[in-house]
């Protein structure tokens, strides 16, 4: 390959982020190089919701699983069963499906190479030139300084983004939550209370002092996990404790990941010039939820269409427009969701009453409407007046746990 051979769009990450936007911009005729390195899984419950499914058009056979229940457990091991009414929860492997989205962006017209992002630079006439540790194919070895022209690049290449790092100011300045979770065997002779079609989500101080543990299924296996931006919680003790609690201490570990998670979307998603951020490299985790797979893909369509907007005209600000479109659509819902986390998780008392407050018939149902749909539900003001007065209750002490 021509070291200096130049792209319409380099896309640096290969994850649900990266993947959507190289699929788009190729899908438009765009020459687009997909860089990604190997051996990267991210680790992540797996939920996906029914918008993701319909509007980024996943097939069946990569759900694992399908959650059709969630079930709350308090500090005071009080479990509280919602059903997921008229529709289910899908559940992926990331790791199978992550290199389903980089395939069919390949399919698409993409290019991809396995390789190390390193720096950015600029050509003799202003044009970004990316510069990685990759391979020729068949080449064995280390690998070897590359470098490659892009008239764009996006970076997808997750929390602390070293492209962010380098293009975008304030990139740098950004809190995370440390998430780790085990990939485990589903157990052979399940107990009375397993559930393979059920997603358990533990609020409890041990397991997490400002976020919450989980047990997603995922067919032949789990993933059981927690998170916290406590940078001295011991989150595999935690896990170990969650396993427990859980009684999957007996299952056979498949493998161990951990990564950082960004806490709010970036301030700034864009250089002003030819650099564009998407997925965890732009902040977009959801606070409280910690879901991130459906508004990465968000996140690389919204850069894929700045990036096409910016090589139609050669308008730099076309690249603000990702960020702009992302908050107008979802910057509320992240809002609300950084305020839950803030106030809930803040003590054993509060989860306590948070699990309480989910027992309640008109919670569930808007809390999953908004979940399945993206979107805050508003078809039914009644239902939100009496969850304001119950919230206050709660607030208050008034309500009974």
């Amino acid at each position: 390959m021509d070291p200096l051979q130049t792209y319409d769009a380099v896309v640096v990450g290969g994850g649900p982020a990266g993947a959507t936007a190289a699929a788009d911009l190729a899908r438009l005729g765009r020459s687009v190089l997909l860089l990604d390195r190997a051996g990267r899984i991210k680790p992540c419950g797996g939920a996906i919701p029914p918008r993701l499914i319909r509007d980024f058009g996943i097939p069946d056979e990569l759900l694992v699983a399908h959650a059709t229940s969630a079930r709350m457990v308090s500090p005071s091991d009080v479990k509280v069963d919602i059903p997921i009414e008229n529709g289910f929860v899908g559940l992926v492997d990331r790791e199978v499906f992550d290199e389903w989205l980089r395939t069919r962006a390949a399919n698409c017209g993409a290019e991809r190479r396995t390789g190390t992002f390193e720096r950015l630079a600029r050509d003799d006439d202003g044009t970004a030139i990316v510069h990685f540790i990759g391979r020729e194919k068949g080449q064995r070895g280390e690998g070897r300084p590359m470098a490659l022209r892009a008239r764009a690049v996006i970076g997808a290449d997750g929390a602390r983004s070293e492209v962010g790092r380098q293009a975008i100011p304030g990139a740098k300045d950004t809190d995370y939550v440390f998430a780790y979770h085990e990939i485990l065997r589903a157990p052979q002779q399940p107990g009375p209370d397993y559930d393979g079609s059920r997603c358990d989500v533990y609020y409890r101080g041990t397991l997490s002092p400002d976020f919450y543990g989980w047990v997603f299924p995922h067919g032949g296996t789990l993933s059981v996990g927690t998170g916290s931006a406590d940078k001295g919680f011991s989150l595999r003790s935690a896990t170990a404790e969650l396993r427990k609690a859980a009684g999957l201490e007996g299952c056979e570990v498949v493998r161990r990941e951990g990564a950082p998670l960004p806490m709010k979307p970036l301030p700034r998603w864009d250089n002003g010039r030819d650099v564009v951020l998407a997925g965890d490299a732009a902040g977009v985790v959801a606070p409280a939820s910690g879901e991130g797979i459906y508004y990465a893909m968000v996140g690389g369509r919204f850069a894929a269409e700045a990036v096409q907007e910016l090589l139609k005209t050669g308008e730099a600000k076309s690249l603000s427009l990702a960020r702009k479109r992302f908050m107008k659509e979802h910057g509320r819902v992240f809002w609300v969701l950084g305020i839950m986390q803030r106030f809930w998780y803040s003590s054993d008392r509060r989860r306590e009453r948070f699990v309480s407050i989910c027992k309640d018939k008109d919670v569930q149902t808007l809390t999953f409407e908004s979940y399945m749909n993206k979107r805050l539900v508003r078809k039914k003001p009644m239902a939100h007046v009496r969850i304001f007065f119950k919230d206050v209750a709660h607030l208050l002490g008034l309500a009974r746990v």
